[in-house]
């Protein structure tokens, strides 16, 4: 059998799809090649003891849905510390041709993954990545898109580390027949003034210490704000800013930026370090802001010329403001009856990211039904009043007939009709008649007509404003295209859109120079590399301009259509307008929607704590993680699962309570969770919103214990 790079696989190493199928082997296997015969022999050993209640329990598993009596026993020897080796000796005694057949060509496993981590630079860093059958595969090593030169061992080594080594790794790992990627490693390397360089040598390696401190500012209105904190450490820290003691919802990176003060934003500010197991906070600093003042020499006859003319009214230099910004995302991927799509979860995950640092008031959400769809505009339009920058992107399966632009909702039939769909015309009336002081509609759909829609739609007339801005990713009657690669991706127009879209322009030049960009972009081999909204030829290999891109050229290219007369900008400030108790219920409405359980600690009576917490990947998206905290001596396996889901969520539980984030499906905000927890991704969490307020349910926390019974206990979570 094949050895890991520490002697004799672990049979908990074993992929789950492996031991699924060897599960379904011994679940059928003919009389004396069963899961019992197979108790008996590999739980007979020193090192490996099953009780009759271990059996019993085992068993019970006939009257569990879906329960599997080889599946329980399979992962209780690997609880005890059960081998590959051992296993396949106690297969091969039964005979079990079939089963050991399924082993022997368990293909590629790594078992050591590269760790993220936060380093000063001129160290050394290691990033390893060991599979089975080492040295028979081979290795690969990626610095984002790109092979990193002479990475083609197990150990990436930098020495000494630089600025310029920054980024995300990740290794693939070959053997003749097959190939898998690890997880991403994310290496972010401290430079250090030479001040500050000589009182960090010596520290304990891995123990967080903050290596760059933020800087006092003396702005004046209309400056930008840049605060930088940066720190050391293993895990990788996490940032929190604060401005007079309370938290910034923008601040959760390294650095914090304003791009227009005013005097607002005067104050105190901090920035909290913390990961896993350490938590520092940097030095207070003073952020002041004054108002522009011009020094000018001048007569007193001058002077007194000036005080005549000078009219408040004329004084109309100052830049447009928002009385508030919101923007309602969604993406589809996971359509019921039409090709599936890949780049919209990463295309709403990173323009919310964005979207957010420029103050916006983000609701994201994937893959909705009509009814959903249309209860989220609705949703949306409550948070608009007069002066509100309005923002509205879809990515998913869409269509244009007769100038009008059609979203197709995950469970729309095929083929579908306008009556299936949300017409984008429409949605923008509703907004109009809100007063908005900005509309934008960023739009990344095909807009091919629809032949089997000959309904001809007549809308009530759209008022005609000066704040109106479409960004199509395609021209009228194209396509529009995402790039597939193994990973995560974005969509074309996206890939160029991120790039600008935190810079301080009017909103139609930006999306002018996205349109004209020539950002070279390099893909990785892929083995399905790129397709259309729907379907499109597959290559191995991707070397494109915006523009200039073999793929898409004569294709697709970005289209704008706007009414905007005044200077208006995605960075504009926001000036809320006398608070109303409208506003502050649509302020509170919003907030109510976004709050996640507070995490918490929980003891139970036999001596067992654990940690429950929760993290937001999207709007209707959350992680639920569990980690043991402490467990008496005389309890020799514990296990924290989540099970008894609502119905409306309707989540399968085989596929929670997973050892990685990445293994439920969540890949965007793995590296910001805590290590070494079991995770439940829930999605759809819409289902479980009524018309009018939140839904509570029930969360069932049960320990498992190596003796017999649950202790359980019954959580309130709030579901938004």
């Amino acid at each position: 059998m094949e050895r890991g790079a520490a002697g004799p696989l672990p049979l908990s190493r074993l992929a789950e799809p492996l031991l699924r199928r060897l599960s379904e082997l011994l679940d059928r296997a003919a009389p004396g090649k069963g899961w019992r015969e197979l108790a008996q022999r590999a739980g007979s050993r020193g090192t490996v003891r099953l009780s009759p209640l271990d059996l019993e329990q085992c068993s019970l598993q006939v009257l569990e849905p879906e329960g599997s009596p080889s599946w329980s026993l399979l992962k209780l020897l690997g609880d005890r510390g059960c081998t590959v080796v051992e296993l396949a000796e106690s297969l091969q005694a039964l005979e079990h041709t079939e089963a050991l057949r399924c082993l022997s060509h368990s293909g590629i496993k790594i078992i050591v993954q590269p760790d993220s981590q936060a380093v000063l630079s001129g160290q050394i860093v290691k990033l390893c990545c060991w599979a089975t059958g080492h040295p028979f595969v081979h290795y690969q090593w990626f610095k984002q898109e790109k092979e990193v030169p002479h990475g083609n061992s197990p150990e990436l080594v930098l020495s000494p580390v630089s600025v310029k080594d920054s980024g995300f790794y990740i290794c693939r790992v070959n053997s003749e027949s097959s190939f898998m990627f690890s997880r991403w490693a994310r290496l972010e390397v401290c430079e250090l003034q030479d001040t500050a360089h000589g009182s960090l040598m010596g520290l304990p390696e891995n123990k967080l210490c903050i290596c760059i401190q933020p800087q006092p500012q003396n702005l004046t209105v209309g400056d930008a704000l840049v605060l930088e904190c940066g720190a050391v450490g293993n895990p990788i820290p996490h940032y929190q800013w604060f401005r007079n003691g309370f938290p910034l919802a923008n601040g959760s990176k390294n650095v914090y930026t304003v791009t227009y003060v005013d005097v607002e934003h005067q104050g105190t500010y901090w920035c909290h370090v913390f990961n896993d197991q350490e938590d520092e906070d940097s030095k207070k600093v003073e952020v002041i802001i004054g108002r522009k003042a011009m020094a000018v020499e001048c007569t007193e006859e001058d002077l007194s010329d000036l005080q005549e003319s000078a009219d408040p009214q004329e004084e109309s230099s100052h830049r447009p403001v928002a009385t508030d910004k919101v923007a309602l995302l969604i993406g589809n991927m996971s359509y019921w009856n039409h090709p599936q799509l890949k780049a919209p979860m990463v295309d709403v995950y990173e323009l919310t990211s964005l979207l957010r640092q420029l103050d916006f008031k983000v609701v994201s959400l994937l893959d909705l039904t009509e009814s959903e769809m249309r209860n989220a505009v609705d949703e949306f339009l409550l948070l608009l009043d007069e002066g509100v920058y309005g923002l509205l992107y879809y990515a998913g399966h869409g269509y244009e007939n007769y100038g009008n632009s059609f979203m197709v909702p995950i469970d729309a039939p095929n083929p579908y009709r306008s009556a299936n769909c949300l017409c984008v015309q429409n949605i923008l009336r509703l907004m109009q008649e809100k007063q908005t002081g900005l509309n934008v509609f960023l739009l990344d759909m095909c807009r091919k007509r629809n032949e089997y829609d000959d309904t001809i739609l007549i809308l009530d007339a759209l008022k005609v404003t000066a704040n109106i801005v479409f960004g199509y990713a395609t021209c009228q009657g194209a396509e529009a295209f995402e790039i597939q690669q193994l990973g995560l991706a974005n969509g074309i127009f996206m890939k160029f859109l991120k790039d600008r879209l935190l810079e301080d322009k009017k909103i139609t030049v930006l999306l002018d120079e996205v349109a004209e960009g020539e950002l070279q972009l390099t893909a990785l081999t892929v083995s399905s590399a790129c397709i259309t909204r729907n379907n499109f030829a597959s290559m191995s290999f991707l070397s494109w301009y915006m523009g200039k891109c073999p793929l898409t050229k004569g294709k697709q290219a970005l289209e704008i259509r706007s009414s905007l007369s005044q200077k208006r900008a995605l960075t504009d400030p926001v000036q809320q307008s006398t608070s109303s108790a409208e506003s502050l219920a649509r302020n509170l409405q919003w907030a109510k929607a976004h709050e996640l359980p507070e995490s918490m600690s929980l003891e139970f009576q036999c001596g067992v704590q654990i940690q429950l917490g929760f993290a937001a990947e999207f709007s209707n998206v959350m992680i639920i993680y569990t980690r043991i905290v402490k467990k008496p001596p005389e309890i020799t396996a514990c296990r924290a699962h989540i099970t008894d889901f609502p119905l409306d969520l309707d989540v399968d539980p085989k596929e929670a309570n997973k050892g990685t984030p990445e293994e439920t499906g969540s890949y965007l905000v793995s590296k910001d969770l805590p290590k070494h927890c079991l995770y439940t991704r829930l999605s759809s969490l819409q289902k479980l919103r009524k018309r009018r307020g939140n839904l509570n349910h029930e969360l069932q926390l049960k320990i498992h214990r190596s003796g017999p019974g649950l202790i359980p206990l019954l959580l309130k979570a709030l579901a938004s």
